[in-house]
């Protein structure tokens, strides 16, 4: 009897200690994983940005994904022309050739059959030249702030002949500029070094934020993405709604949330080349009546700026990591990653002193391991870092720019 019971409690004493190795190796790799939460409004550019990550990260498009995006581009740009034809009449504008009336016809006769064969016929092609050629059509376009239309909509219709061959691959930055309304939770995964980044983006419509608590755990860091050319346009969901009102107000939600507390928060102001273009035409006064500075770019950019950084409630113990961006650029949104790479590497790699007390005094949590300050070779490893990355940044774009021109 007492061998037997000898024998299980050996056996016991096994199993707790590989239970014991077990939750040591899920500690550490929990640990390793960090965990990026993409927010933001509706247009902001978060699915852009997670495109670029893979780019970088998990080896790019191949030809084969690639492909797969023809027939969401063929649809953006004859998508983006229906939207500028139907404006013409509730703008009162009119064609300055007036057979393009039969072509408008003719096009949204054609758009059907195109869009489900994610092809554009040369019968189509000719049409769609006609009417984005035509100067009532361009006129409409330059007043595109009011009604919906996509940033992407000249790039496409500006390159009808390349879009509309036969033997059409997309590019990398053809798939950059590419719209899809993002629905739901997605998850990608990547990994760099030893550490496993986990990007969440989710839909920015106010349809969609009541998933936006579901994936609020375990959060390494939030990337909150604000359109700054949206500055004159409306909400797609009640076209009432400034989209800029409606991206600070969110924000003032996300950055003074209690889920947030101690989570890094980087701020990406997007679109700062469409900003620099639009804000030559149209004054920021338009969302900010107050606003007195020049209209200009760097006054503007840094106004829109500033309207964030002074929602945070909590100057003292949370800061703000700010950076303008363009997301379909194919190396700035590189840079910004990397300047952010000490933030995340630093939450993930060593425990964070827990605040106390009215003045948010700094304690060290009890059975946490030590804490240790970023220093100098933290800095070394991200100046590693920065240049392992650099360089292979160079390397995936120049495979991914040419191998649509490779296979055609």
């Amino acid at each position: 009897m007492g061998c037997r019971q000898s024998s299980e409690e050996k056996e016991a004493a096994r199993r707790s200690r590989r239970i014991d190795r077990h939750l040591r190796s899920e500690s550490q790799r929990q640990r390793r994983e960090i965990k990026l939460l993409l927010l933001g409004t509706s247009n902001s550019g978060k699915s852009t940005i997670v495109k670029q990550m893979k780019i970088i990260h998990s080896g790019g498009f191949n030809l084969e994904a690639c492909k797969e995006y023809k027939p969401l581009i063929i649809y953006n740009a004859i998508d983006s022309l229906t939207r500028i034809i139907r404006a013409l009449a509730a703008l009162k504008i009119d064609f300055h050739n007036p057979d393009r009336a039969y072509d408008a016809v003719q096009l949204f006769a054609l758009t059907g059959p195109a869009e489900s064969k994610g092809e554009i016929t040369p019968e189509l092609l000719g049409v769609m030249r006609r009417l984005w050629a035509d100067s009532g059509a361009q006129a409409c376009f330059g007043r595109s702030s009011e009604y919906h239309l996509e940033d992407n909509a000249a790039y496409y219709l500006n390159d009808l002949e390349r879009i509309a061959a036969p033997d059409y691959i997309p590019t990398v930055e053809d798939i950059l500029r590419s719209r899809d309304m993002t629905t739901g939770i997605v998850e990608n995964k990547f990994t760099f070094k030893e550490l496993t980044f986990k990007m969440v983006d989710v839909g920015g419509q106010r349809s969609e934020r009541k998933k936006w608590i579901h994936c609020f755990e375990g959060v390494t860091a939030i990337i909150f993405c604000v359109e700054l050319s949206g500055y004159d346009l409306k909400l797609y969901e009640d076209n009432q709604t400034s989209r800029m009102a409606e991206s600070l107000r969110l924000f003032d939600s996300i950055c003074n949330n209690n889920w947030f507390i101690n989570t890094s928060l980087i701020l990406f102001l997007n679109k700062k080349d469409l900003l620099a273009e639009k804000i030559r035409r149209i004054p920021l006064t338009v969302c900010f009546p107050e606003y007195k500075g020049q209209n200009t770019y760097e006054e503007a950019a840094v106004y829109i700026q500033r309207q964030f950084e002074d929602l945070n409630r909590n100057k003292e113990t949370k800061e703000i990591y700010s950076h303008f961006t363009c997301a379909t650029d194919t190396s700035g949104p590189f840079c910004v990653w990397l300047a952010e790479c000490k933030v995340l590497i630093w939450t993930s790699l060593f425990p964070a002193p827990e605040r106390c007390g009215a003045a948010g005094a700094l304690r060290q949590p009890r059975g946490a391991a030590l804490y240790i300050r970023p220093c100098s070779v933290l800095l070394l490893l991200v100046r590693f870092l920065l240049r392992f990355i650099s360089e292979n940044k160079c390397n995936v774009l120049k495979e991914g720019s040419s191998s649509g021109e490779n296979e055609q």
